[in-house]
């Protein structure tokens, strides 16, 4: 396949294949995750009903789209919303819209698009994380890249490289401009040990030295400052000859793979990596050496059907105009990270991690059966993902996300506890079924507990020599008491 406008000679059929496959299973990662959860969380006995929210804002615009405005909210459309979204994802994955018209392809995406948002926008803190806006644009952008009929556009390659700018870009001006630890970087010396949650190999990576952390820190700085400029290069073939501005385009695409799978290695950050990896593939375009399909004037320009062009190159001047303030903020001295600048959240501001923690906080949740909660027969409740039991191996989760423990791993760095987490231990002392699904481990199989109290201890990484005498992976000793034990009278 070929791009229009002085791309004739590149192939970017291989970069479709996998931007459409690769956000469609993002897609369906995320509405499983959220089939999974959402009740939970944010149904109508969720931690923070989505319906109260609805019922505050209608008569108002304060909220991003959502046919929940329109369809009143029950855990049942809910659910049905999330298995259409995961169909339809599953259907592009297979590559069966791509086999039609353009607009088939279009309609699928704009769909999980639209559906998705519907969620988001009544998400609340549970669906606050700047990958949720990721997958928003992506899709919104796959939707524009055409079917197997017919070659993408340069116009929608070139609006995916600038989406990868921002993300990487923006990512690291927001560490530059933030904690000093990644101007003299310590910072990665502490992050494998403290990011909300560590991955199987994230003990194996802090307890690497610390002057591989020092070029972990500067490889990050090279591939999120300087790398992402190259994305760009290819236009230059435009005007050029050979077809060194595709490998240089390529090549940077690859460093951003490359550090992304590191990431991918050592920590849990939701599909946050894959997306990138993911989007990073707008890059590869591979020199054919062939020219363009023949045109049949005035339907057709180079393959391309005349109405899919105006369509996309309106897209194009949409985003021309949208991205006005996505790229001020990249440049402004009080940098925005992770923010929405309109309502369909399009050209956003990307960003992540300009501090990093020193020290690991956790907020440990325990019960009691006992009468009299001064007994010492305390039991923890365990958490899927988050740490918690000394010996057990930091699991694996992304790309899915396990929305509660990111939030825990919050709670230590506020100055007060948050409004949901009140209701949440409430529902475990009722032991709420649909709440200890969310957990790995009921100490009470099922049963009420008669108190439930929350202790803060200070993990880290067990060393070497601790691991082989003591047969734990985490260390922590006890800090504070954060909720007394409280009973259902309290």
């Amino acid at each position: 396949m070929w791009t229009v406008d002085g791309f004739a000679a590149v192939d970017f059929e291989l970069a479709r294949q996998v931007l459409q496959r690769g956000i469609a299973a993002l897609y369906l990662v995320a509405f499983l995750s959220t089939l999974r959860q959402f009740p939970a969380l944010l149904g109508e006995r969720g931690l923070l009903p989505a319906p109260r929210l609805l019922e505050w804002a209608a008569g108002r615009k304060v909220l991003h789209p959502t046919l929940f405005t329109r369809i009143r909210y029950t855990d049942r459309r809910l659910r049905a919303l999330c298995c259409v979204g995961i169909l339809v994802s599953a259907v592009l994955i297979a590559g069966l819209p791509q086999l039609g018209p353009p607009w088939v392809p279009m309609a699928c995406f704009l769909a999980l698009w639209l559906g998705y948002m519907s969620i988001v926008s009544v998400g609340q803190t549970f669906y606050a994380f700047g990958w949720e806006m990721l997958l928003l644009e992506a899709g919104f952008l796959a939707a524009f890249l055409g079917s197997d009929a017919q070659p993408p556009t340069t116009v929608v390659i070139v609006l995916l490289w600038w989406l990868v700018f921002r993300l990487e870009f923006g990512a690291g001006m927001i560490k530059i401009r933030g904690g000093r630890e990644w101007r003299d970087l310590t910072a990665l010396t502490f992050h494998h040990e403290t990011q909300p949650m560590p991955g199987p190999l994230s003990r194996q990576a802090h307890l690497l030295p610390r002057w591989f952390h020092r070029l972990e820190a500067v490889g990050n700085h090279v591939a999120q400052l300087v790398v992402p400029w190259l994305l760009f290069v290819p236009i230059l073939s435009l005007r050029m000859p050979g077809t060194w501005p595709q490998w240089v385009g390529a090549g940077a695409a690859a460093i951003v793979v490359a550090t992304q799978l590191w990431l991918v290695a050592t920590g849990n950050f939701a599909w946050l990596n894959w997306a990138t990896i993911v989007l990073a593939f707008s890059a590869v375009g591979l020199p054919t050496g062939a020219t363009a399909p023949a045109s049949d004037p005035p339907w057709t320009v180079d393959g391309i059907p005349l109405a899919w062009l105006i369509v996309t190159s309106a897209v194009g001047l949409l985003y021309v105009v949208l991205s006005v303030p996505a790229a001020r903020n990249l440049f402004a001295r009080r940098q925005l990270m992770n923010a929405s600048f309109h309502r369909w959240q399009l050209a956003n501001a990307y960003g992540a991690f300009g501090t990093v923690t020193r020290e690991r906080i956790e907020f440990v949740v325990e019960g009691t059966a006992a009468a009299d909660p001064r007994e010492e027969d305390w039991r923890e409740y365990g958490f899927r993902g988050k740490p918690g039991d000394l010996r057990r191996l930091p699991p694996q989760v992304a790309p899915y996300h396990l929305r509660l423990d990111w939030l825990m791993w919050f709670l230590p760095l506020g100055r007060s506890l948050e409004d949901w987490f009140a209701v949440f231990l409430t529902r475990l002392l009722d032991a709420d079924a649909a709440t200890l699904a969310l957990l790995r481990h009921d100490p009470f199989g099922g049963e009420r507990p008669r108190w439930i109290r929350v202790v803060a201890y200070r993990y880290r990484f067990s060393t070497r020599a601790e691991r082989r005498r003591d047969g734990i992976r985490w260390q922590r000793d006890r800090r504070r008491l954060v909720v007394r034990p409280l009973g259902r009278t309290d």
